[in-house]
């Protein structure tokens, strides 16, 4: 969930900063808009994530390469709903103002026991595995104990997984352009200037 907070972060400076409003005076496109978040935010996490593998590998020993490459396409998964999140996260804000930030930052700790970060999805009661299904990370948890077991990847979750988080990143894209609009539209929009920004 590193990178959604990229993501939400990157925005939450441009508010903070007031400097939200500056970026639609130009001819800035709002896909460009989100595309540069979404650009800072991977760059930030990859780094983070290279300096945790490096030091999980040398303090405890662990050789994230030794279990093949089927781990990647997994993290990409992670990486790609870590992205639908972080705008969706973006766009409560813009819809609802500035103070509604407090909202964001629980949202990994409220999605991580129906994703199966800390124990397999089969230990939950039936109606939070539903839930769990429509999450791709719920996917890429059980993957990834399956491989770090010994089992085999499977590669119909690992193909669900990837347009789970593709219809996410799409559906957030959708949420965004339409909460801009309706903001510009009703002027809402005009809490992010300098002037009322606090």
């Amino acid at each position: 969930m590193r990178v959604m907070h990229g993501v939400t972060m990157a925005f939450f400076e441009d508010v903070w900063s007031r400097n939200f409003l500056n970026f639609f005076a130009t001819p800035l496109a709002i896909r460009e808009y989100l595309g540069g978040l979404v650009v800072c935010s991977i760059g930030t996490s990859s780094v983070g994530l290279v300096v945790m593998l490096v030091l999980a590998s040398g303090i405890f020993g662990l050789s994230f390469l030794s279990y093949g490459f089927a781990v990647f396409p997994f993290l990409l998964v992670l990486f790609v709903f870590g992205v639908a999140l972080g705008i969706v996260g973006a766009a409560i804000v813009l819809r609802f103002g500035p103070a509604t930030e407090w909202f964001i930052w629980p949202i990994p700790a409220l999605i991580s026991p129906f994703a199966g970060v800390f124990y397999p999805i089969s230990t939950l009661p039936p109606w939070m595995q539903y839930l769990s299904r429509l999450l791709p990370p719920s996917y890429v948890f059980e993957n990834l104990r399956a491989v770090v077991t010994g089992g085999p990847v499977s590669a119909a979750a690992l193909v669900g997984s990837i347009v789970l988080a593709a219809v996410y990143v799409l559906g957030a894209c959708f949420i965004f352009a339409r909460v801009y609009r309706h903001s510009v539209r009703t002027g809402l929009v005009a809490r992010y200037s300098a002037e009322t920004v606090s």
